[in-house]
């Protein structure tokens, strides 16, 4: 099979899991926003940062190094499998425990017995790593995604139900627990790895120099994404942190939908190619003049309907959420070609240059948070983030065209001319739009059209629809 036909082959099953996920994560989120409060929200997103931290940990690194090596055998993944397990076991012993810091920190005893449920969720995160990774090194796209999605369903349905019986804020940890669980043990039985007691470091130096790298960009990357979120909570209030998280986890939802879709399939399928710079450039750019096509103009879109998706799907009580949507959703472009450049450092075997760009990341994220939230708002915040993604934008190309690629910005931005146009135009008819009398829904679903019909005339006035058509029906 040619590298087109895998790429197509892995984007339609992952398309099929993103997609599918990304339904059921806004009906969910639809219902759960109208039977919770902001204030329950808050005091979820506040933990989840220290879990997603937890998550890494146990990671490792790991993940991505068993995709890239293709030497290790069975039975090196399976004694990897082993050090994950007796690494997930102590994290979800060490999370357990967090709870007491976390609730002297915030002043709310409340998240010392969330802490200890969630512990459990970081044991099964922990050991799931490895059976994932090895789905995604045999290029098993279709199990991956399809599994995800019924466990996604079935986390929806429990949290829904949890919260209508009165669970507040604990309908969304168990359920998060139950999902976490029932995919390690899908994807453990479809793997045929054995647990074990005696643990061989032979396999993990194998892997060493890949995950080191690959562990402290996640580690940097964490800090530069999360400390906007432990601060808000910190000193501003649960609903404050609410309103942001929801309006930053909404400017989010295009990757799911786009790069997400794209992303886990990247690795598998580039890594094969390592030593072959020019076609894993070819695919970068490629990648990314289709992103920008879309993303682009999907930001100016999302910045002048940022009201009605809002309030259409979480309801009147979310107006706190708005204005900060509007301003992150300039960032969306960004943030789809962005989310790539990681893999495509990966697919070379340059995590060290990869881990340069975490910690540039990390500076000029830290210094917009600490600086946005020393102002007091939080649409500030994410203003002064919006720009620093854009400065993360340019540092991370410069790695991958000119240290990577032996190539320059010239050739990068060119791709993008097009697109940009694209976009121009959306922000003149947007601007031209008189205000619609309607109520949300009619409001978004005009908008909608309108979008749609002035993104088809510009596909076709620049040319862009050739480049469409070749992603899709290119077979070499």
């Amino acid at each position: 099979m040619n590298l087109i036909d895998e790429f197509k082959k892995g984007v339609f099953y992952s398309a099929i899991g993103k997609y599918s996920n990304v339904i059921v994560q806004l009906l969910v989120q639809a219902i759960l926003s109208r039977l919770l409060t902001p204030k329950e929200y808050g005091v979820v997103a506040v933990v989840n940062v220290f879990l997603v931290f937890f998550q890494m940990l146990a990671d490792f690194g790991i993940g991505p190094a068993i995709i890239q090596n293709k030497k290790l055998t069975k039975k090196d993944i399976n004694s990897i499998f082993i050090f994950s397990f007796y690494l997930a076991i102590l994290l979800g012993i060490l999370f357990m425990f967090l709870g007491y810091p976390i609730s002297l920190f915030y002043n709310d005893a409340i998240y010392v017995p969330i802490s200890i449920v969630l512990g459990v969720c970081v044991f099964f995160y922990g050991i799931l790593v490895v059976p994932q990774n090895m789905l995604l090194r045999e290029k098993n796209f279709m199990t991956v995604n399809m599994v995800t999605v019924i466990a996604n369903v079935l986390s929806g349905v429990i949290s829904i139900t949890l919260a209508l019986l009165g669970f507040s804020y604990y309908s969304l940890i168990i359920s998060n627990t139950i999902k976490a669980a029932f995919l390690f043990f899908v994807f453990y039985f479809k793997t045929n790895l054995k647990v074990q007691f005696k643990l061989d470091v032979a396999p993990i130096k194998k892997i060493f120099s890949f995950s080191k790298n690959q562990f402290i960009f996640n580690f940097i990357n964490y800090f530069s994404g999360n400390l906007d979120k432990i601060l808000i909570g910190r000193f501003f209030s649960a609903s404050a942190l609410a309103y942001y998280d929801k309006s930053y986890q909404l400017s989010l939802y295009p990757n799911q939908i786009l790069t997400n879709v794209i992303y886990p399939v990247i690795q598998p399928i580039m890594s094969d190619y390592e030593t072959k710079i020019d076609k894993i450039k070819n695919v970068y750019l490629m990648l990314t003049r289709f992103l920008g096509t879309i993303g682009l103009s999907l930001s100016v879109f999302l910045m002048f309907t940022s009201q009605e998706i809002i309030l259409f799907l979480f309801g009147d009580q979310w107006g706190g959420s708005v204005q900060t949507f509007q301003v992150l959703a300039f960032s969306v472009w960004i943030q789809l070609i962005l989310t790539i450049t990681g893999a495509i450092f990966q697919s070379a075997n340059r995590t060290d240059l990869l881990l340069v760009s975490g910690v540039l990341t990390a500076i000029t994220n830290i210094t917009a948070m600490i600086i946005g939230i020393y102002t007091g708002k939080i649409e500030l915040v994410a203003l002064l983030l919006v720009v620093a993604f854009t400065l993360n934008f340019l540092q991370t190309n410069y790695l991958l065209m000119y240290r990577m690629f032996n190539s320059n910005y010239q050739e990068f931005f060119k791709i993008l001319v097009k697109p940009a146009m694209m976009a121009a135009s959306q922000v003149i008819v947007f601007i031209l739009l008189p205000e619609l009398p309607f109520a949300n829904f009619i409001n978004l679903v005009l908008k909608g059209l309108i979008f749609v019909l002035v993104f088809g005339i510009g596909l076709i006035a620049t040319g862009e629809m050739k480049l469409i058509k070749n992603i899709i029906l290119k077979k070499k």
